[in-house]
C-alpha cells in the first residue's frame, strides 16, 4: 500500500504513526517511568521507535528484511534490559518489551493499513498499560464460573457456527443447521447479554429495572418468580405487580429483535404493533408502580441464572427443529388456519422457537399480515400462560391485578392480529 501512497499521504501516514506512539508513550509513562527513569520506552523512545519501524519498512517493503533485521536488534536491546535490570530495582514485567515492540510496529502499520487499524491497535495498547490495576482487580471479582461461561459463549458463536453445513439435509423443513445453529447464537446472545447485567448491574432500589432485565432473559421465568414473592408477602403489593407487567412489555422488544436479525422487512411491517403493545404495557406497569409509591421495601430482584450451557443450547436446538418440522407439515396440510393455530399453541410453552422459525422463513408462502398475526397470537398466548401463572404461584387474591393487566395486553395483542389479517400488510 505504501508504494501507491502520494508524498502528501504518506506524510500524513508517518504523522499519524508518530502521535499514536506519543499516546502510547504518555500511558506508559505515567504506569512505568513514575518512580524509575531506566525503563526503557517512553514518551521520546516511543514516537522514535515507531519511525524507526516506518522507515526500515519503507527501504525494502517486498520481503520487509530491513524492517525484521530492526526488529530481530529491538529484540536484543529488550533481551539486555529484562535480564540484566538496574540494580535494586525490581524484575522488569513483560509489558516493558511488549510495549517497545507495539511502538515499533506502529511505524509501518500506519503505512499499510487503514488508518482505524493502527487507532484501535494503539488505543487497545494505552487501555491496556494504563487500567493495569483495574485489570489485575477482576481476578479477584469475576469468579471462575464466569470465564467458563464466557468460554461457552465464544464456542457457541466462534466454534460451532461457522462449523455447520448450510445446506438443507431433510425436505420436511427448509431450514439448514446452519439456520438452528443460528438461532440458537441469538437467543444465546440476548439471554447472556441480559445475565450479565443482572450479576453485575447494581439493580436494587433501581425502579423497575431488575424486572425490565429478567424480561429479556424470560418474562415467564420472571413472572413467575415475582408472583411467589407476591405469597410470600401475604398481600397484594403493586410494586411486584408493576414487575411482571414490566416483564411481559420488554417481551415486545426482545421479539421485535430477534425477528429483525432475521428479517428485517417482517420486523418492519410488525413494528406497529409491537409499538403499541410495548407502550400499552409500560402504560400499565408505570400506573401499578405508581400505585406502589408507599411501599417501604420494592424488591424486585429476579435472580440470575446461567442461560449458556452445551445442554441447554442442545435443547433449544431439538426444539428448533421439531417446531420447524411441525410448521412446515401444518403449512402444508392445513395452510393459514394451521399455523395460526399452532401459533397459540406453542404460546401456552416457549415462543422463541417458532417465532424465530418464521422469522427465518419456515412458513415460507405465507403472506406477510399472516405470519404478522401468528407472532401476534403466540405472544398473546403466551401473556395469558402468564396471567395463569402468577395466579398459580402468587394466589388468587394477591396476583389478581397483574394477571387481569396480562390478559389485557393478550386481548389487544389478539385484536391487532385480527387487524393483519383483515387488512394485510
Amino acid at each position: 500500500m505504501s508504494a501507491q501512497l502520494t508524498p502528501l499521504e504518506l506524510a500524513a501516514r508517518l504523522a499519524l504513526a508518530l502521535a499514536l506512539a506519543l499516546f502510547l508513550g504518555l500511558a506508559f509513562e505515567e504506569i512505568y517511568k513514575r518512580e524509575e527513569r531506566s525503563i526503557p520506552g517512553g514518551v521520546r523512545t516511543f514516537p522514535l521507535l515507531a519511525l524507526s519501524g516506518a522507515m526500515l519498512y519503507l527501504i525494502e517493503p517486498g520481503h520487509a528484511l530491513a524492517f525484521i533485521a530492526g526488529l530481530i536488534a529491538l529484540a536484543v536491546w529488550q533481551y539486555a534490559y529484562v535480564c540484566n535490570p538496574p540494580p535494586n530495582s525490581e524484575r522488569p514485567t513483560l509489558m516493558i518489551p511488549v510495549s517497545n515492540l507495539v511502538a515499533y510496529v506502529i511505524g509501518p502499520v500506519a503505512l499499510i493499513q487503514p488508518p482505524w487499524v493502527a487507532v484501535a491497535a494503539s488505543v487497545a495498547a494505552v487501555l491496556l498499560v494504563g487500567t493495569r490495576e483495574k485489570l489485575h482487580r477482576l481476578i479477584t471479582v469475576v469468579p471462575q464460573e464466569e470465564l467458563l461461561t464466557a468460554g461457552t459463549f465464544l464456542i457457541l458463536v466462534g466454534i460451532i457456527l461457522p462449523l455447520v453445513p448450510n445446506e438443507p439435509v431433510t425436505s420436511a423443513t427448509p431450514l439448514t443447521p446452519y439456520h438452528v445453529w443460528l438461532a440458537v447464537v441469538a437467543i444465546s446472545t440476548l439471554s447472556y447479554f441480559s445475565y450479565l447485567l443482572q450479576t453485575y448491574v447494581p439493580a436494587r432500589n433501581a425502579s423497575l429495572l431488575p424486572a425490565v432485565l429478567g424480561g429479556i432473559y424470560s418474562s415467564t421465568a420472571t413472572t413467575v418468580v415475582l408472583a411467589k414473592r407476591q405469597r410470600e408477602a401475604g398481600g397484594v403489593r403493586a410494586d411486584l405487580a408493576a414487575g411482571i407487567v414490566a416483564a411481559s412489555a420488554i417481551m415486545y422488544v426482545r421479539l421485535a429483535i430477534i425477528i429483525a436479525l432475521f428479517d428485517a422487512r417482517f420486523a418492519w411491517a410488525l413494528a406497529p404493533a409491537m409499538a403499541t403493545l410495548f407502550l400499552l404495557g409500560v402504560a400499565l406497569s408505570a400506573y401499578e408502580w405508581r400505585r406502589s409509591a408507599k411501599d417501604a421495601d420494592r424488591n424486585l430482584q429476579v435472580p440470575a441464572t446461567n442461560p449458556l450451557q452445551l445442554l441447554t443450547a442442545i435443547t433449544f436446538a431439538v426444539i428448533f427443529v421439531v417446531v420447524s418440522v411441525l410448521t412446515q407439515w401444518i403449512r402444508t396440510a392445513f395452510g393459514k388456519t394451521g399455523v395460526l393455530v399452532l401459533a397459540a399453541i406453542v404460546g401456552i410453552t416457549d415462543i422463541d422457537p417458532f417465532v424465530i422459525n418464521i422469522a427465518q422463513g419456515g412458513a415460507a408462502g405465507l403472506p406477510l399480515g399472516a405470519l404478522s398475526a401468528a407472532v401476534l397470537i403466540a405472544a398473546s398466548a403466551n401473556n395469558v400462560a402468564k396471567a395463569a401463572y402468577a395466579l398459580g404461584f402468587g394466589g388468587a387474591q394477591n396476583s389478581r391485578r397483574p394477571a387481569a393487566m396480562l390478559i389485557a395486553l393478550a386481548l389487544a395483542g389478539f385484536a391487532i392480529a385480527a387487524v393483519y389479517l383483515l387488512w394485510p400488510v
